[in-house]
């Protein structure tokens, strides 16, 4: 079984990785357990070698140099090391160029030797470095020669011997790490990976006439015009495309950021759409949906989606930990490859997929009305599982449906998608707990069920500016204008200066809804810590009104508060209930632990610098981060300059200006130098 993992940390200076396994690949064999292809590279196996490409990592340099030499030999041109590179203090090598040995041109004062000339000036040649992994990493790879093929002598016991660098007579395999990238050239060997693909075969994405050369179109431009676009493929045995997984720069900036919650998005797979797309949704800090990542999915299985999981794990820019909480469709295929890849996330079904489903399981039966709105009441007003669990027992008996398949495998699982029983998750926005919440596709309005592929990524770039637009209207409004408050409450005043301006709003209701809560009283002391019940009228369905009872612990000295509705751990801000609890106990200021820094105005900037801090040190790890830190500071900076041309003056203005001040340092430091 053919399952990769893939290698993806990042150096300052390297070409993108993008991931493509080549469909020829020759003698290379799987190793299931660690995910990489073990090449044979001795003699006696007479096979088409994987050609180089961007992005193939090598376990060491010998590796490195005996493929490249076993893919010469059996090519038919041999090599030579043109160029290497070590480190200053502990001349260890850390980069080097390896090229057919026709390369250049003679001296002039060789020219008259009597050695017949073979070289002919050829491009052939393989760029590689030592990447953060300590492993051995493509940057460049040239495969045309200008000049005929041939047999290639083998390597005698002369003096040239040492450059197979300790070869036994049979060379052991080289392990080569597929994380391979297709350049913008020739799409000749991409389109026979894809063109074997369309098929209705379920281990193989089946794509129809014209997406073959719309993906590599869209991939190809996407390299050229989108620094830090990345896209993995994954074959299966036969070499033929199996899954697709994309990201772009602005996609893993926000994983960083806004990784920490997401919902994946498998509608277009289970509904057996043309597109058979996979979304990772996040939620931004205007609490709008965003796009963390996509992939194209030959089919519903484990397989497939552990390796999506993976693929979008080693593509997060940044912090790479695995998100703690996953907002799925009710799924046993996607719970057991979350338990898998994300063993210590919590793994959640999304409460308003399920309900969406409630007309299509239960239509049919005879006292349909009066089951669903007994499932919503059990659902939205419950505030203690008991009250849930006698709810759904009253309703099973009443209405003599407990045979119902659906109910009752529903039941089972109510622990990951009712709301009473998840007030201990984080949602941030995504558990649409209340009445009428949805989580809608991000793609909505530009993919349906015969939508085709070609047709998606026409539209697809429409979707992301026009999300990418928002944001950055969003965040002008939010650090330009002032916001109306609508109470004399003090805790409106102190997040108006805070919270974006999405994410007020949000809040202010919960503060304009103070008012509809009365009879704030303590019920229950133990030290430090109360208990308080706060009355609230509210109108039910039907628009009838009534009175609930909300309990709301309060711990004075820790200054912790926390309410039975548990809109803190949906939301990610207090409820009105928590709210006149602290009012109640003179409270003037909401204590800065319930103020999450993700619904700030300045989050991303805030967030950028708290990863950047920490101590010196030039190692390629380092370095590494210091890359992460500036690409997405100066990504914040781009976004916000494409909003109108006075924005997009004065960012390139601070470009320009923060590189004279670095190349100023640059020549301080060449001047200390000669001084």
């Amino acid at each position: 079984m053919f399952r990769p993992r893939y290698c993806m940390e990042e150096t300052p200076d390297t070409e993108q990785t993008t991931d493509v396994l080549s469909s020829s690949v020759g003698p290379a064999q799987t190793d299931g357990q660690n995910g990489v292809l073990e090449v044979d590279t001795s003699e006696t196996r007479k096979k088409e070698f994987v050609a180089p490409a961007v992005g193939m990592e090598f376990e060491s340099y010998e590796d490195a140099y005996n493929y490249y030499n076993c893919y010469a030999t059996e090519s038919g041109f041999s090599v030579r090391v043109k160029n290497s590179w070590f480190k200053r203090n502990s001349r260890e090598k850390y980069g080097a160029v390896l090229c057919c040995s026709s390369q250049g041109f003679k001296r002039v004062k060789e020219v008259n030797r009597l050695r017949k000339e073979t070289r002919t000036g050829c491009p052939a040649m393989m760029r590689m470095r030592l990447a953060d992994s300590k492993r051995w990493r493509v940057l460049e790879a040239t495969l045309e020669h200008n000049h005929t093929l041939g047999a290639v002598k083998k390597v005698g016991s002369g003096p040239h011997r040492k450059m197979l660098f300790k070869s036994e007579p049979e060379t052991p395999p080289v392990k080569l790490y597929r994380a391979l990238v297709i350049d913008g050239g020739t799409p000749s060997d991409f389109n026979q990976t894809l063109a074997k693909s369309s098929s209705e075969n379920p281990s193989q994405l089946n794509l129809k006439r014209g997406d073959t050369q719309a993906m590599y179109n869209y991939f190809c431009r996407m390299q050229l015009t989108n620094p830090n676009f990345v896209y993995l493929m994954d074959l299966n045995e036969e070499g033929r495309l199996r899954n697709v997984y994309w990201v772009d720069a602005r996609a893993r900036a926000a994983n960083a950021y806004f990784g920490d919650v997401i919902f994946l998005d498998t509608a277009c797979v289970s509904n057996k759409y043309e597109v058979p797309l996979v979304s990772f949704v996040g939620v931004n800090h205007h609490g709008h949906l965003i796009l963390l990542g996509c992939g194209l999915l030959a089919c519903e299985s484990i397989q497939s989606y552990v390796w999506l999981f993976e693929a979008w794990l080693s593509c997060k820019s940044g912090n790479r930990n695995p998100p703690q909480t996953i907002v799925t469709d009710r799924c046993k295929i996607l719970q057991a490859a979350i338990s898998d890849v994300f063993p210590k996330s919590n793994h959640r079904f999304s409460l308003s997929h399920i309900m969406k489903k409630v007309p299509e399981k239960l239509g049919g039966l005879r006292n349909y009305d009066g089951i669903r709105k007994a499932i919503v009441k059990g659902v939205y007003e419950a505030v203690k599982p008991f009250d849930f669990e006698a709810a759904w027992a009253f309703m099973i008996q009443r209405f003599g449906i407990a045979d119902n398949e659906w109910l009752r495998s529903l039941y089972e699982d109510r622990a990951k998608w009712a709301p009473v029983y998840l007030k201990d998750t984080f949602f941030f926005g995504m558990a649409a707990a209340r009445p009428g919440e949805t989580l809608n596709p991000f793609f909505e309005k530009y993919l349906h069920k015969q939508t085709p592929l070609k047709e998606f990524l026409e539209k697809y770039e429409l979707a992301l500016q026009k999300k990418h637009n928002e944001e950055a209207n969003s965040d002008t409004e939010s650090r330009s204008l002032s916001v109306d408050l609508k109470t004399r409450c003090s805790f409106e005043v102190q997040l108006s200066k805070v919270y974006t301006r999405g994410i007020f709003k949000r809040f202010q209701l919960e503060v304009e809804e103070m008012y509809s809560c009365f009879g704030t009283m303590q019920v229950h002391v133990d030290g430090a810590i109360a208990i308080f019940l706060v009355k609230e009228r509210v109108i039910c369905e039907g628009n009838r009104r009534e009175i609930r009872d909300f309990e709301v612990l309060y711990n004075r000295g820790a200054g912790e508060v926390r309410c039975i509705c548990s809109c803190f751990s949906f939301y990610g801000y207090l409820c009105r209930h928590a709210l006149c609890v602290l009012n109640f106990n003179g409270v003037e200021e909401i204590p800065s632990k319930y103020i999450l820094s993700r619904w700030t105005k300045d989050y991303k900037r805030l967030c950028v610098e708290e990863n950047g801090s920490g101590g010196g040190g030039g190692d390629c790890t380092e370095r590494g981060r210091w890359f992460e830190q500036l690409y997405r500071s100066a990504l914040q900076v781009v976004e916000e300059g494409m909003v109108s041309l006075d924005h997009y003056k004065v960012a390139l203005q601070v470009f320009n200006e923060s590189l004279d001040r670095v190349h100023n340092i640059e020549q301080k430091n060449v001047s200390s130098h000669l001084l």
